[in-house]
């Protein structure tokens, strides 16, 4: 099966990229930004099973690495899970009222 994927991957300071690009060049995936990938990725079975077994196999992957993978308009992490937005706390989120004082 041929499954349409986007990878965003986050590997941290040490992080194996090298495995992560050679493996990438070789599914030949797009680049589409920072740390973001489009690929036609040729699996048997589930999708993600197979992404994770053979991303295991070819980069070291560590407590800090993440990857997130994107396909059929949903997305999951494949390693890794979701840390703070950077941009937490800088937008209006409707939590905060006007103090508008004493009304007489």
């Amino acid at each position: 099966m041929r499954s349409t994927i986007w990878l965003s991957y986050d590997l941290g300071v040490n992080g194996d990229y090298e495995g992560l690009y050679s493996w990438l060049d070789g599914q030949g995936a797009k680049e589409c930004g920072s740390s973001v990938a489009f690929l036609k990725y040729t699996h048997d079975g589930d999708l993600l099973s197979a992404l994770r077994e053979d991303i295991q196999t070819a980069i070291s992957l560590d407590k800090r690495s993440r990857i997130y993978v994107i396909h059929d308009r949903k997305g999951r992490y494949v390693f890794g899970r979701r840390k703070s937005a950077p941009w937490e706390g800088f937008g209006e989120n409707g939590d905060d009222e006007e103090d508008l004082g004493d009304v007489l």
